[in-house]
């Protein structure tokens, strides 16, 4: 009995998809809560993107900069594929497009920046300091996880107890960790990891206490770094919304410092 308690323990948990060949066959746990009946959600979308674009033009020396994805349309689980092409391939710089299609329906689409990185400047430039956040290890996850596909460690200021960050008033910070598999057997990279990750710029951002009413159309993320350790930390920098119409925009951090920033558009949403 002990024994098979520890292999539970030790058992790698179902991953989002699996790949078949060319095509990516998503699990249950890669479903969305936006609509009845199941639909993919958007972290796998944006994550699949920076697997398959690393691992086709991805070089030791390249920093993915940027990643935009534009989630132009509720899939359901359906088998995935992406496609990709080089726009331009300079000495210094690579862009590359994919486009992702469930069950053959394209769906979604992503813009990918890789930056050759070189001698940097010596002359100082303003940035604004790192955030003062303790250690994920120092704080207390949430009283009542809402997923077990992720795990959170939300930031709160002293003596406030909430059920999950997304409750939390005022601005918001917390540390997000990967504990689920992108692709079934398959290691996450720093980029495929923290690109899996920044579709919850939206919930944190645009979230409101009593719960989330805006759908991202899309997400942007941007790294000057590749991120160390599992951790992301999310501080959200600013909301603006207007006529159902939000943006959200996010520092992103690792336990060392500063790594980028993402940011999105919403449209307001009601689960359906």
């Amino acid at each position: 009995m002990r024994q098979a308690s520890l292999a539970a323990m030790t058992e790698t948990p179902e991953p989002f998809l699996h790949r078949d060949g060319d095509a990516y066959t998503p699990t249950m746990k890669a479903n969305g809560w936006w609509r009845e009946g199941g639909n993919l959600h958007a972290r796998v979308m944006i994550g699949l993107f920076a697997h398959v674009i690393e691992q086709q033009y991805g070089e030791p020396d390249l920093q993915p900069a940027r990643l935009t994805a534009d989630l132009y349309r509720l899939p359901d689980l359906s088998p995935l594929t992406v496609t990709t092409r080089v726009v331009r391939q300079g000495g210094r710089i690579k862009v590359v497009e994919a486009e992702l299609f469930s069950g053959g329906v394209s769906s979604a689409r992503a813009s990918c920046q890789l930056l050759r990185r070189g001698q940097q400047p010596e002359a100082p430039v303003w940035s604004q300091a790192a955030w003062d956040a303790p250690p994920p290890e120092q704080v207390p996850p949430p009283s009542k996880p809402f997923t077990d596909r992720w795990e959170m460690r939300p930031i709160l200021p002293p003596g406030l107890v909430v059920a999950n960050d997304l409750r939390a008033p005022g601005p918001r910070r917390t540390w997000l960790r990967e504990v689920r598999p992108l692709v079934g057997g398959e290691a996450y990279t720093p980029f495929s990891r923290v690109a899996t990750g920044v579709d919850y710029t939206s919930p944190i951002a645009n979230g409101a206490e009593t719960g989330l009413d805006f759908i991202n159309s899309d997400v942007t993320l941007y790294l000057h770094r590749q991120p160390v350790g599992e951790w992301i930390g999310y501080e959200v920098a600013d909301h603006q919304s207007a006529d159902g119409v939000a943006l959200g925009h996010c520092r992103l951090h690792d336990i060392q410092g500063p790594v980028g920033f993402s940011s999105c558009a919403a449209l307001s949403q009601k689960k359906r």
